[in-house]
């Protein structure tokens, strides 16, 4: 027998824990995209036979740089390539054979194991802004990035539902030495988020620190891939030592690269569409396939970064249809060749984010979504031509990554969908807002924001009156504020605290 005083204390007890758990912080992460929707084929066969026809013909007749590094003119030499001085000339089709070993697609593990990403098949996994040296916001406007404003990020990213990846370099710090900010890159990644992130890529010892920092938190590799890490080419047709050897270093792992060309139309690649994507196929499969050199199986996604350029001041230009059509054709090539495709972001060259960076980035975004992008890094932050990290700009773009889930998802045609039922019972001259489906349905039925303002003129007004970069302001506070940092093991926490520290001491700064 319960007395009255007890049942008392029950049901208020119970109300409390309710309302406790009403106003509790939720830290929510969607899970990967999973399309169900088509891919947009804007290249015929036939153009893309002509492609790869003229792709094989650069390897073989004008070939490709390795520069600084005799262990890879070597490595190719022992394949069968055809090696003058430090460049590469590669049989017609050997470099695709060697392709064939790349997975199609690939699992990064996160610590976390509810956070792992599938890249590859039909999956889009999206990483934030990656390597600008300036940072920008409301209160401090446009300055060079700071440790503090990185790890900002990193936290920003991590109460981002609608972000998969915490990814590499958010912004440069520049406020500490060259030679060991990547430590605390890292170390950020691994102790402030529980998503996969990116790994060093700046010079091989690096990404060597990257692998054993990932040894630490992981409590070994066991081969799995933990890292996801961006290796651009120095296009046009050159490999530089400083990024074929963290590739080497990666691939020998079996952690992830991406193998990406860096094109600016008219300036790194010819101004045609075909031509751009004769020479990003070319630079991939030579960059793919030494990958694969290293260790056949190692995973890799074809990267292509692409932007025009403007021909009167020479500036790169974003969200431009002769990109969108670049990246349409490579997603293409990425699937005929088997593998993952990295390409679009919330690219823009505006210097605010304004409604030129909105245009510029919803164009990229929905390209992006649609070409069969893998991995999109850039996907929120990105300002001023990649200069700028903003953090206005980040959560704007990371409200509409919303969008791009929830159109991946397709149309259903269920009988709930098909709403029969509804239409029956509203009728003539009705409206839906209190009817049976509308009330099933009403929480889930469209995808909403937690950014921007729909409310009549007058409330907007009497609150303030405040234009989108203030809304976005005030969500940076509010998520920064609400943050709380993932748990970690402690031993882990403290072997990299040991390491960072050790690391560190073993050598003096570099600012250069």
């Amino acid at each position: 027998m319960v007395d009255s005083a007890t049942q008392r204390r029950t049901r208020g007890g119970g109300g409390a824990a309710r309302r406790a758990e009403r106003t509790a912080i939720r830290i929510e992460s969607a899970r990967y995209i999973e399309r169900n929707i088509p891919n947009l084929d804007m290249l015929s066969d036939e153009a893309l036979d002509l492609i790869e026809y003229n792709a094989e013909t650069v390897l073989e007749e004008i070939g490709v740089a390795f520069v600084d590094n005799p262990v890879a003119l070597q490595r190719w030499r022992d394949v069968g390539a055809s090696v003058t001085e430090e460049r590469v000339r590669i049989p017609r089709g050997l470099a695709r054979k060697l392709c064939a070993t790349a997975p199609s697609r690939f699992t990064q593990h996160a610590r976390n194991p509810e956070r792992s990403v599938e890249i590859g098949g039909r999956n889009l996994v999206l990483a934030p802004v990656y390597g600008p040296p300036f940072v920008r916001d409301v209160h401090g406007g446009r300055r060079y990035a700071t440790i503090e404003d990185f790890r900002n990020f990193v936290k920003l990213g991590y109460m981002s539902k609608w972000l998969h990846h915490s990814g590499g370099t958010v912004c440069e710090p520049t406020d500490v030495a060259v030679n060991k900010r990547h430590l605390d890159m890292l170390h950020a990644h691994m102790t402030l988020s529980d998503k996969p992130f990116m790994g060093s890529v700046t010079e091989s010892s690096r990404a060597r620190d990257s692998v054993e920092m990932c040894e630490i938190l992981f409590g070994g590799l066991n081969d799995r891939t933990v890292m996801t890490s961006l290796i651009n080419i120095n296009s046009p047709l050159t490999f530089d030592s400083t990024m074929m050897g963290a590739l080497e270093v990666y691939a020998a792992a079996n952690q992830a690269c991406i193998i990406s060309p860096f094109i600016v139309g008219g300036a790194m690649a010819p101004v045609s569409i075909v031509g751009t994507l004769t020479q990003v196929l070319a630079e991939v499969l030579a960059g793919v396939a030494y990958s694969q050199m290293i260790r056949p199986g190692a995973p890799v996604i074809m990267g292509a970064f692409v932007t025009s350029i403007d021909m009167n001041s020479g500036a790169p230009t974003f969200g431009t249809p002769e990109a969108s059509q670049i990246t349409y054709g490579a997603g293409q090539l990425a699937r005929r060749l088997g593998l993952p495709y990295r390409s679009a972001g919330a690219f823009n060259g505006s210097k605010l984010p304004d409604a030129q960076a909105a245009y510029e980035t919803a164009n990229s975004l929905n390209a992006g979504l649609l070409s069969g992008v893998n991995f999109m890094l850039h996907s929120c932050g990105w300002l001023e031509g990649g200069l700028v990290s903003s953090f206005e700009k980040f959560v704007m773009d990371a409200d509409q990554l919303g969008i791009l889930h929830r159109l991946a998802e397709g149309v259903q045609i269920d009988e709930e969908a098909q709403a029969m039922d509804a239409i029956r019972e509203v009728g003539p001259g009705g409206h839906y807002l209190g009817c049976e489906h509308t009330q099933r349905n009403f929480k889930k039925a469209f995808w909403r924001t937690d950014l921007l303002d729909y409310k009549p003129f007058e409330t907007w007004s009497e609150d303030g009156a405040r234009d989108t970069v203030a809304l976005a302001a005030a969500r940076v506070e509010k998520m920064l504020s609400e943050y709380r940092e993932p748990v970690l093991d402690p031993a882990i926490r403290e072997a990299l605290d040991a390491f960072v520290a050790e690391r560190k001491a073993a050598e003096a700064d570099a600012f250069v």
